[in-house]
């Protein structure tokens, strides 16, 4: 899936940007008790960002606790550690976080239980398109004019009798 966005920067001058998603998931265990998403350092053009939907108890987990921990960084650059889901296979095997957006890097924990706990969602990547790149089809289907468009008129009232 991807999608191109229109920006206008504080300089007035016109951007795109396309965002590009794909699956992600991975598997926390006692074995494997932690997941590191990170963004390709070689690129300054590209966003990389972790949009966590689901958590659940996989196949064999035990009637335990399992404590999911998200590190990642607050809109001050300080890294910081939050639990997001306290799973137990008889009351609560799964939670949905809706559409939990961070950016990269970003580690997830296992911080009690022994799981498997699957953490799955979308890996976001957003460019920063030059103008020229981007092909003059996409801009054709903004240019219809107010002539092409049929007027709307207001529905008459009936009147009661």
């Amino acid at each position: 899936m991807s999608l191109v966005e229109d920006d206008i920067s504080d300089s007035g001058v016109e951007s795109r940007s396309r965002l590009e998603s794909y699956v992600f998931t991975c598997e926390l265990s006692s074995e494997v008790p932690f997941y590191t998403f990170q963004a390709d350092e070689d690129d300054d053009d590209v966003e990389h960002f972790l949009e966590l939907r689901t958590i659940c108890l996989g196949d064999g987990a035990k009637e335990e606790n399992n404590v999911v921990e998200v590190t990642a960084m607050n809109h001050q650059g300080k890294k910081i550690s939050v639990p997001v889901a306290n799973l137990n296979i008889s009351c609560l095997p799964m939670v949905s976080l809706g559409e939990f957006e961070l950016m990269a890097p970003v580690t997830l924990r296992l911080k009690s239980g022994s799981g498997p706990v699957t953490v799955s969602g979308l890996h976001l990547v957003a460019t920063e398109n030059e103008e020229s790149e981007i092909s003059d089809e996409e801009d054709d289907d903004d240019d219809i004019s107010e002539e092409e468009m049929p007027s709307v008129k207001p529905a008459k009232k009936k009147q009661k009798a």
